[in-house]
């Protein structure tokens, strides 16, 4: 499991032009399941993304996480994000999970961070998404699941 964290100060989605989910200060999540990927990627990747400090504290550290400033978190599926570039001029999505095993586990990825007491917005999965973002600092980030290998 793959995701881009991006600490916002708000961010959206919109499908057909109209606005299915918004967020004020949190986190934006684009999230890609890969084939092979279980529950327990998923578990780690929630704890690690509603845990990480990268919200400033009074002294403009980034001491703080998610949870403690009880920001929001809108979570979008991107199967773009197992693309493979390194061969020929498009990318082969051969690593990305099958649709049915992907919405499974992202279903399960935001109920876990909805269990976690994280306020929870999402994408359209499958859906032709535009998603609009202020990225705050800016602050990126890129976690895995998984070890490189």
């Amino acid at each position: 499991m793959k995701a881009i964290v991006q600490r916002v100060k708000n961010a959206g989605v919109t499908v057909d032009n109209t606005s299915i989910s918004s967020i004020g200060s949190g986190l934006l999540v684009l999230l890609g399941v890969g084939k092979g990927d279980e529950e327990k990627d998923a578990d780690y990747l929630v704890d690690k993304i509603i845990h990480l400090r990268v919200f400033e504290d009074d002294q403009g550290k980034m001491n703080l996480s998610l949870k403690d400033v009880r920001g929001e978190l809108l979570v979008v599926s991107q199967f773009t994000l197992l693309g493979d570039c390194r061969k020929g001029r498009r990318p082969s999505f051969t690593a990305a999970a099958p649709p049915d095993d992907a919405q499974r586990l992202y279903t399960y990825f935001t109920k876990k961070a909805s269990e976690a007491g994280i306020m929870v917005k999402t994408g359209q999965f499958q859906a032709n998404m535009d998603v609009s973002l202020v990225n705050q600092g800016p602050v990126t980030l890129m976690l895995e699941s998984k070890p490189k290998v």
